[in-house]
């Protein structure tokens, strides 16, 4: 593919067919998108240029104007592998609105010293780790958990009545 290749669709995996006429590799912030130039694996380039700003899963693809498929892979990332009694440490993370992939015996999180101490003062068994990063959507579908500051006053319908800033 060209650098005049410009991607404007975007499809959820399992819900497009077809050959993939490449790949983005990206890490988690990179699939938090909406216009952005960007190097494919083949090491061509695409614009991404979306109507809004999405966050991509792995396996989902791009559409470029012509009609191919550009397939989107997780890339490898600097995480930390969190072991020990799995709810009570998730509901921890949780707390923290901080994004987390759940697997059978661990969790994953993004790379944080100060949430690898806090896991470790819990109990956790926190070990650094290099892999591709898929967190949860979160509760209502696809999207983003996002840090937040509980010191502002605003809800954004959690039900919960504290106060949240973006």
């Amino acid at each position: 593919m060209s650098d005049d290749i410009t991607a404007g669709r975007h499809h959820r995996a399992g819900h497009w067919q077809g050959p993939t006429a490449d790949r983005l590799v990206l890490d988690y912030e990179g699939r938090f998108l909406r216009r952005k130039r960007l190097a494919l694996a083949s090491g061509g380039s695409v614009l991404v240029d979306l109507p809004e700003t999405v966050s991509l899963d792995a396996g989902d693809a791009l559409e470029t104007a012509d009609g191919r498929m550009i397939e989107i892979a997780a890339a490898p990332e600097p995480l930390l592998r969190v072991t020990g009694d799995l709810v009570r440490l998730a509901w921890h993370i949780g707390n923290r609105h901080t994004p987390c992939q759940v697997a059978g015996d661990h969790l994953l999180i993004r790379e944080d010293h100060v949430l690898a101490d806090m896991l470790t003062r819990l109990g956790a068994g926190v070990e650094p780790v290099t892999a591709p990063f898929t967190p949860e959507g979160g509760a209502y579908g696809h999207g983003r958990t996002h840090g937040h500051d509980h010191g502002a006053a605003h809800d954004h319908g959690h039900g919960h009545g504290h106060g949240h800033a973006h």
